[in-house]
């Protein structure tokens, strides 16, 4: 019998990773399927191969950044101490936002702007590591390491201290806003040491107060 030859396995990986490249620059509506196999240096039929359309494609595109993420999540969620755990968990969504910043700023946009992919995209994922974090700070109050308080307070409070430095001044140095606001400092607030730390701030802010002993 003759070899059926099979298209390669990698070929969907290198057209995805060139989508990923591509989608903070074009956003959906300039993420042509030509430009991606050009970029990834594919044959136009391999992408209908692997993708049929471009709004499966997209899709893959975007879920594929999430999975990386949220598997990360998982793991560092599983850690039997809610706190250690929790901070474990900031720190995964902290650096996850750092290094796929363009991509964030391009999938906010597009859903505010009403895009259907980017809102399907975000309806369907957020809730999932939302939960996770919620969870945390659930099971850390519960054990009285962490403060009573809503939890969803909580957790606008940890977003604030662990993302909003990244995405305030990225945006910052990408607009030029600011003189003197550079690209040295955006690096630095996005270290992973600098990270770490505003996750180690943030968790003692609700933090539980130890109960004052009786005189």
């Amino acid at each position: 019998m003759p070899c059926v030859t099979r298209p390669s396995r990698n070929i969907d990986r290198l057209l995805l990773a060139a989508g990923r490249e591509l989608y903070p620059a074009t956003g959906t509506a300039g993420l042509s399927v030509r430009k991606v196999v050009a970029r990834a240096n594919v044959n136009l039929g391999m992408f209908h191969y692997h993708f049929r359309t471009k709004d499966a494609f997209v899709r893959q595109v975007l879920q594929a950044a999430y999975e990386e993420m949220f598997a990360n999540l998982e793991l560092a969620a599983s850690a039997k101490a809610p706190r250690t755990a929790l901070r474990a968990a900031l720190n995964v969504l902290g650096r996850f936002g750092r290094d796929n910043a363009p991509l964030l700023r391009r999938l906010v946009a597009e859903a505010l702007a009403g895009e259907a992919l980017a809102l399907e995209f975000l309806r369907n994922n957020m809730p999932r590591h939302i939960a996770v974090i919620l969870s945390l700070i659930a099971a850390g109050q519960r054990q009285r390491v962490l403060r009573r308080m809503a939890p969803q307070q909580a957790l606008a409070f940890l977003a604030g201290s662990v993302a909003a430095p990244i995405v305030v001044v990225g945006a910052i140095v990408e607009r030029a806003l600011v003189p003197g606001v550079t690209s040295d400092l955006a690096a630095l607030v996005a270290s992973d040491d600098a990270i770490a730390e505003r996750v180690d701030c943030a968790l003692a802010g609700i933090a539980s107060k130890p109960r004052s002993s009786r005189r």
